[in-house]
């Protein structure tokens, strides 16, 4: 499965760029990207014992969400509340010198809900985390050269080739890609 994961990862990354993010203070390329969905949405159905809320756009689409466990709260949503429905999908990457780190890849999943008192809601996000060595570069061609904690190597065209010209091989890139879905009612306001 890593294996898989790496040529996508690396791709959305070095595609983008080593590109829109800072330089940190040992001048290793680094960034982020991110974008950012937000529907509002009413509810027009709960269904409590399969968890399921369904909700109709602004343009008249219907969803049918199922909401985690983990979500409290969620015996409070009402037919007719206004929630709005966000959706982010994140990548960030940082090179680091090669004893800075070690190859491998994590997940991490963060679930935040709602304070007592505060309107229903909550959010999910889910991330991994690749640690990859930067096996070779290619600044004329600006191609950067990854190889995955699985041992899969995968050469990619970057989008600032000018970024190469900070790393060396052997440097490591933390790639992660992280997708969050929130949820909140909000009261309506009128424009």
């Amino acid at each position: 499965m890593t294996s898989r994961l790496l040529p996508l990862v690396a791709s959305l990354v070095l595609l983008a760029g080593c590109a829109s993010g800072g330089k940190p203070t040992d001048d290793k390329p680094s960034g982020r990207e991110q974008s950012l969905i937000e529907v509002r949405a009413l509810v027009t159905g709960v269904d409590q014992q399969r968890r399921l809320l369904t909700l109709k756009g602004d343009d008249g689409g219907v969803v049918v969400l199922p909401v985690a466990e983990e979500f409290r709260d969620f015996d409070k949503l009402r037919v007719n509340d206004p929630v709005v429905v966000s959706y982010t999908e994140a990548i960030a990457w940082q090179v680091k010198p090669s004893d800075k780190g070690a190859l491998g890849i994590s997940a991490r999943e963060t679930l935040s809900n709602p304070k007592p008192g505060e309107s229903p809601g909550g959010a999910i996000e889910h991330a991994i985390t690749i640690t990859a060595t930067i096996t070779a570069f290619d600044v004329a061609r600006g191609t950067v050269t990854l190889t995955g904690p699985e041992g899969r190597s995968q050469t990619i065209k970057v989008k600032r080739p000018e970024d190469l010209e900070h790393v060396r091989a052997g440097d490591l890139v933390d790639i992660t890609y992280s997708k969050a879905v929130a949820l909140s009612v909000r009261p309506v306001v009128k424009p």
